[in-house]
């Protein structure tokens, strides 16, 4: 390897593409290719990065395997950064037991931090953590030990377990301040705002206040019966009631949940869980039906009883009842909250991350671009969707994973 090719290598490694496209912009050895469409990705230009990667892996010769497997191990950092979920990871899989086969276990380990990213993204904590937990990030450079600590935290954040999140980005922030490249820095220091800023807001006795990710995790913990319109479900002491398939039931429980200890009128049961304006014997007949299904979904939590004017929550162990939702609250909020984070998501990705039909989201999608939410560039299948990050908008309480079991 020629000089300008070392050097350029060391300046990406440093964090400076600049530096790297000044030895190597004018050349069109794969090397150079290979170092230009990573240094153009660092710069933020990723159409024209995965088109110099893919350029690279096929001037690489067939003897030149570690190569090639560098480069799609690039390619598919790139994707996961430009949201496209539906990239191969046969490929990516393949690369890594190259790379592992050829003795380099610092990017065959950078592979695997990359499927767990994606994992991670979409929800599948489980496997991310047996993911991770072939890993041991101790021998490998700062930069990977700070990824490595990143991808622990997002676990953990997504788990709710937020001291166990705070010490693994404690620890991505060292390693990314040793390894000395301001990108990885910046990451970890907006990965670390999730703790400071409002996840949900409880509504207790007429009462509504922010809460931060611990005091959600600490509420959870707590003996209250917590109605949480976050994820659909009512939970106390361990036991989980799961009325996401329910609509019409989690919005009687919630209506009464935002009530109690009083009670709740008929006709306002109906308008919130059937809006019905103008409420007739069938509206009636139904709201009986639906209250008798709550009491069986709730019976090991809470009873509903009769009153004269509507129902009311009655205790059953728990020393109150709480109603914990999003800090902002409007159509289609799930999908805001996966752009939220500043990144283009094709309709496809999002249909993956969120286990919806892109048919679904392509609906919402529009309906939030004529209300000015969201907005898109290119056609067809380029088209890609994204808006500006909204100040306190909910992501963590949002995206998909189960709420742990306390």
């Amino acid at each position: 390897m020629d000089s300008l090719i070392t050097a350029a290598a060391h300046a990406l490694a440093a964090g400076d593409p600049l530096g790297a496209l000044n030895r190597v912009a004018l050349r069109e050895d794969a090397p150079a290719l290979a170092l230009r469409g990573i240094a153009m990705a660092q710069l933020g230009d990723l159409v024209r990065a995965k088109a110099l990667l893919r350029r690279a892996a096929r001037a690489f010769g067939a003897k030149e395997a570690v190569a090639r497997a560098r480069c799609v191990v690039a390619e598919a950092e790139i994707a996961l950064v430009s949201r496209d979920l539906g990239w191969p990871q046969k490929a990516l899989e393949k690369a890594r037991a190259t790379l592992e086969a050829h003795g380099d276990p610092v990017n065959a380990a950078y592979a695997r931090y990359l499927d767990v990213r994606r994992l991670l993204l979409i929800g599948r904590l489980d496997e991310a953590e047996r993911g991770l937990a072939e890993l041991n990030s101790a021998p490998f450079p700062p930069a990977s030990r700070a990824a490595h600590e990143l991808v622990v935290a997002g676990i953990a954040l997504r788990r709710l377990q937020t001291k166990a999140a705070r010490e693994a980005l404690a620890r991505a922030e060292r390693a990314a301040r040793h390894a000395g490249i301001p990108a990885l820095a910046a990451e970890v220091e907006n990965a670390s705002l999730v703790l400071n800023t409002p996840a949900a807001r409880l509504m207790a006795r007429g009462e509504e206040r922010l809460l931060l990710l611990g005091e959600v995790e600490a509420l959870l913990a707590s003996n209250a019966l917590v109605i949480d319109a976050c994820r659909h479900v009512v939970r106390n002491a361990g036991t989980v009631v799961s009325l996401a398939t329910r609509p019409v039931l989690f919005a009687l429980a919630r209506t009464l949940g935002e009530a109690w200890p009083g009670d709740v009128s008929r006709g306002t049961l109906l308008a919130r869980a059937f809006r019905a304006k103008h409420a007739d014997e069938s509206h009636r007949a139904r709201l009986r039906v639906e209250i008798g299904r709550l009491r069986v979904e709730l019976r090991t939590l809470a009873g509903v009883s009769a009153t004269k004017r509507g129902f009311k929550l009655v205790p059953r162990g728990a020393s109150e009842f709480v109603v914990l939702a999003p800090p902002v609250e409007e159509d289609h909020a799930v999908v805001l909250a996966l752009l939220a984070d500043g990144e283009s998501w094709s309709s496809s990705a999002l249909a993956i991350a969120l286990g919806a039909s892109q048919r679904t989201v392509q609906r919402a999608l529009e309906q939030l671009a004529a209300a000015g939410k969201v907005q898109s560039f290119g056609r067809a299948r380029a088209r890609r969707w994204m808006t500006p990050p909204v100040p306190g908008f909910p992501t963590t309480l949002l995206l998909p994973a189960p709420l742990p079991s306390v």
